[in-house]
């Protein structure tokens, strides 16, 4: 690693503070990703600012007709959480499946957001539950947060707070997850909100997206049967030594029908 300075935050306004004096400060949420690449001397910040301490930025809540995660809550902490586990027992379940027990109580779902790793299992149940990513400065719909690999709508100085997750009638989520990383080669999550169907999938493309013509089918016909005769263009999809770029837009298709079935079923 290069040399830096490390910072443990007491609040977001101290973040905020810090940040606006120095471009090279970067924010610390769990390091799943920003601790191995400083390893590899592939990031040098000329200081790390540590979020967890901030304590509210942890926990989860049922507020209204949603249930409310802190950007620094773990993922453990999620897939144990009663109430995730009543409310949208699904993103409980997405939780779950995230890594590995060591990744698992480090890592955070605003860290994982603010990353967006093309093949990370948060952005499809926050995209397909119409979620809102609340900052210290705004609130930013799912549709709109995502911009493409690794690139989100946060601004320089912004700073995810927590996450807001509809209460959907029912929801799943299907995933074929690389047996090493458990990263997701393509993930479907599909949700039932006000009798209209979101269908998000990620690891098949640059960034998560929304599969309207999955949606639209199930709209018209919620069955299984409705997406067998659908198919997704190869030459969009991601190709590495994991799958290639047609075996990933395959496995959209039957990570689709695996989690609508999941979903009536």
């Amino acid at each position: 690693m290069y040399e830096f300075k490390y910072v443990k935050l007491d609040s977001v306004d101290q973040a905020v503070e810090l940040l606006s004096g120095d471009d090279e400060g970067i924010l610390l949420g769990g390091g799943m990703t920003l601790l191995p690449t400083m390893k590899q001397r592939l990031a040098q910040p000329s200081q790390l600012l540590d979020l967890g301490g901030v304590a509210e930025l942890s926990g989860v809540k049922k507020s209204g007709d949603s249930v409310v995660i802190g950007a620094m809550t773990p993922h453990a902490q999620v897939s144990a959480s009663a109430e995730v586990k009543q409310a949208i027992p699904a993103l409980a379940d997405l939780a779950s499946e995230i890594g590995d027990p060591q990744v698992r109580n480090r890592g955070t779902i605003g860290g994982s957001l603010a990353n967006a790793d093309p093949s990370a299992d948060y952005p499809a149940a926050v995209v397909g539950l119409n979620a809102s990513i609340k900052t210290n400065l705004r609130s930013i719909e799912a549709d709109e947060f995502f911009l493409d690999m690794f690139e989100t709508a946060l601004e320089g100085n912004e700073i995810i707070t927590a996450v807001s997750f509809p209460v959907p009638t029912r929801a799943a989520y299907a995933k074929f997850p690389n047996p090493a990383s458990r990263y997701a080669v393509v993930g479907v999550f599909i949700a039932e909100i006000e009798g209209q169907y979101r269908v998000a999938v990620t690891g098949a493309r640059g960034s998560v997206f929304r599969y309207t013509e999955a949606e639209e089918a199930l709209n018209e016909n919620a069955s299984v049967e409705s997406l067998e005769g659908l198919s997704i263009d190869a030459d969009e999809m991601n190709e590495d030594i994991h799958a290639s770029a047609e075996y990933r837009a395959h496995l959209v298709g039957v990570m689709c029908r695996r989690a609508f079935s999941a979903l009536v079923g």
